[in-house]
């Protein structure tokens, strides 16, 4: 359309210099072709190519997408939750509570047991040091943090972070969850405000320390303090029995045994008061879940920054008023790894994007959204990215990590496992 504008332009042009006047025929034509000259191009469809696909296990499908419009290369696993086969796993680094580890080795480590793990990525956000991640952290249906309020230094004020979690039922849920514990005792019911944390900063709360924590308390020097010992008896659901034992401490620091926890009372208030009431060989029910409530035990937890996606929609923009992201994690673009489920929960969809380089920009949260709902995501967050993004096929690096060393050592990972292959 465009050369055969050009060419009734030339034919006018060559008339109007010779004198001679257009036909009717003539006249329409260019007033047909001007106006396709007026015409905004219609902006460019991304074209994507897919450089590498294939089914890593029956209902478990990998791509591999390069888009030149962005540019965005992609790794994407799309895994059909209805195989009995298939299962997801939470891993963290040296199965402990602290530490860093590179995706691979959990993944090693994982298929060490027996099982097949056909993709993994990383998952939440953690401190640079410790390699303790912010969010609460549930491992094989074992609480190993518990926070109200996400372990952040980022964020502009204390919330909740978004999680990906599923209970024993294999039921999926994503929310900003708060660690809901209670202890039980005498029909007394006290609060737990963490476990594995303690709740510094605040006049009186109360906190659970398991071995995961390590073998001592924390010392805490700035409140009064009282801690019992509790043995476990069994676990049912969510609810662990436990039995007291030995008598209570009036200071922080005390052992903790193993297969059994502290509890500990700050401050000179109620708490301390109820905590101290329950005596040796009484029997004490810790009820250990999340606000909002799931239905059974949890499973796995694990935690990312922000929700993208809720019921279909984008809510990505609402980051910042809703979790208090920051602007350069949120409207710049980076590396990127996501987590999102179809609206039935029989689809579960995880992606990766490089960033930082020529072949590939990253992303920013409202592209990162855009392109999980397309590939049938009804609700998605993003875990953490930069530099620790990371796509794992069958236990190998498939992404190209921004980090000029390689594959990160991170807090923990997400993993597709085949089980009896």
């Amino acid at each position: 359309m465009w050369e055969w504008a050009a060419f009734v332009q030339l034919a006018y042009i060559i008339r109007r210099a010779h004198g001679l006047a257009m036909t009717p025929r003539e006249s329409m034509l260019k007033l047909l072709c001007l106006t396709a000259t007026l015409v905004v191009p219609p902006v460019a469809v991304a074209q994507s190519d897919t450089v590498a696909a294939r089914a890593l296990a029956p209902g478990v499908e990998y791509r591999h997408v390069v888009e030149k419009g962005g540019p965005y290369d992609m790794h994407i696993v799309r895994i059909d939750l209805r195989r009995a086969e298939i299962e997801l796993r939470a891993a963290r680094a040296f199965d402990s509570l602290r530490g860093r580890e590179k995706p691979s080795a959990m993944a090693a480590r994982t298929a060490a047991s027996g099982v097949r793990v056909l993709a993994g990525i990383n998952a939440d956000f953690f401190e640079l040091q410790s390699g303790e991640n912010e969010n609460n952290q549930v491992l094989g249906s074992e609480w190993m943090k518990g926070v109200r309020n996400t372990d952040s230094p980022y964020d502009t004020w204390d919330n909740a972070h978004i999680q990906f979690a599923m209970d024993a039922r294999h039921r999926l849920y994503m929310d900003r969850l708060m660690f809901d514990g209670r202890a039980i005792a005498h029909g007394t019911v006290t609060p737990i405000i963490t476990l594995n944390f303690n709740p510094v900063g605040k006049p009186e709360g109360t906190a659970l320390y398991t071995r995961r924590y390590g073998a001592m308390t924390p010392r805490d020097t700035s409140r009064p303090t009282v801690e019992v010992t509790l043995e476990q008896v069994r676990v049912a659901g969510d609810t662990m029995i436990m039995v007291r034992r030995g008598p209570a401490s009036k200071s922080s620091g005390s052992a903790i045994p193993v297969g059994g926890s502290v509890l500990a009372a700050y401050g000179a208030g109620l708490r301390a008061t109820e905590v101290t009431a329950m005596a040796e060989e009484d029997t004490v029910r810790l009820v250990l879940n999340t606000y909002p409530r799931m239905q059974g035990a949890p499973l796995f937890i694990v935690g990312g920054w922000p929700r993208i996606l809720q019921d279909g929609q984008d809510v990505s923009v609402l980051a910042p008023f809703v979790e208090a992201t920051i602007s350069r994690n949120a409207e710049m673009k980076h590396p990127r790894s996501s987590v999102g489920f179809s609206r039935d929960s029989s689809m579960l969809i995880i992606m990766t994007v490089d960033g930082r380089s020529e072949n590939s920009g990253g992303m920013t949260l409202r592209e990162l959204a855009d392109h999980m709902k397309r590939l049938g995501a009804w609700d998605a967050m993003n875990f953490d990215g930069g530099g620790s993004t990371t796509m794992l096929i069958d236990g190998v690096l498939v992404n190209k990590p921004s980090d000029a060393t390689g594959e990160r050592a991170v807090g923990n990972a997400l993993l597709v496992v085949l089980r009896n292959h």
